[in-house]
């Protein structure tokens, strides 16, 4: 046997046994940062609602449907915790808080917001278990957007607009489906990195990545 084997294998098992392991159970400061920030999120989405209806009547009036083009802010929430936590069920749970939080602000919609808020959250939590929650790249993170949105597509069109033609849910489905790869899927990866930036999310994944990078960038 060559005398450098045993030293690689040494070096092998040693380089094994320092990589950490990662695990995907909910730590006390993932619970914590997850709910600050579905709290958070759940003030914007009250807040929006101030926006949505001018904006929301104005493109309804062009095309009726497009409305679902600024849907994307009510799917913020779940992406952002996902990105940051990255453990099974930080969509969900952040979709589900920030609803409940805009349901006790008042909203014209009342507690049904919480069934929204399920189904939306389901909707990028498929996306990101189809990945083993080990994937948060930006074509991932839009896809469950994109999931998302397309579950307040088809949940808003069940529930609230039943009654108006197919021609109208075709186009409300698309346009929640591209609202939530752009707002909640683009947005939430920007909003996540400029928080890294700060260095308040040094104990996740996500800001352990930014620190590694921006030493590269910098030379």
């Amino acid at each position: 046997m060559p005398s450098g084997t045993p030293t690689t294998t040494t070096a092998q098992s040693t380089a094994a046994t320092s990589t950490p392991r990662r695990s995907l159970r909910w730590r006390v400061v993932d619970i914590v940062v997850a709910s600050v920030l579905a709290v958070a999120v759940g003030v914007v989405f009250k807040l929006w609602e101030f926006g949505y209806e001018p904006l929301s009547a104005a493109v309804a009036l062009l095309l009726p449907g497009t409305q679902a083009l600024f849907g994307g802010v009510w799917l913020l929430a779940g992406p952002i915790v996902a990105i940051i936590v990255r453990k099974p069920g930080a969509a969900l749970y952040a979709e589900i808080v920030a609803a409940s939080v805009e349901a006790l602000l008042g909203t014209q919609w009342g507690w049904s917001t919480l069934e929204a808020g399920l189904v939306q959250g389901l909707g990028a939590e498929l996306v990101l278990a189809l990945f083993l929650y080990r994937v948060y790249r930006l074509p991932v993170v839009m896809l469950a957007g994109a999931a998302a949105g397309l579950a307040l597509g088809i949940n808003d069109s069940v529930l609230w607009y039943a009654g108006l033609d197919a021609a109208f849910k075709v186009v409300y489905i698309v346009c929640g489906t591209i609202s939530g790869a752009v707002i909640a899927g683009l947005g939430s990866w920007l909003i996540v990195r400029a928080l890294a930036r700060t260095g308040v999310l040094s104990s996740f994944a996500v800001g352990r990545e930014h620190a590694r990078r921006r030493p590269s960038s910098a030379a």
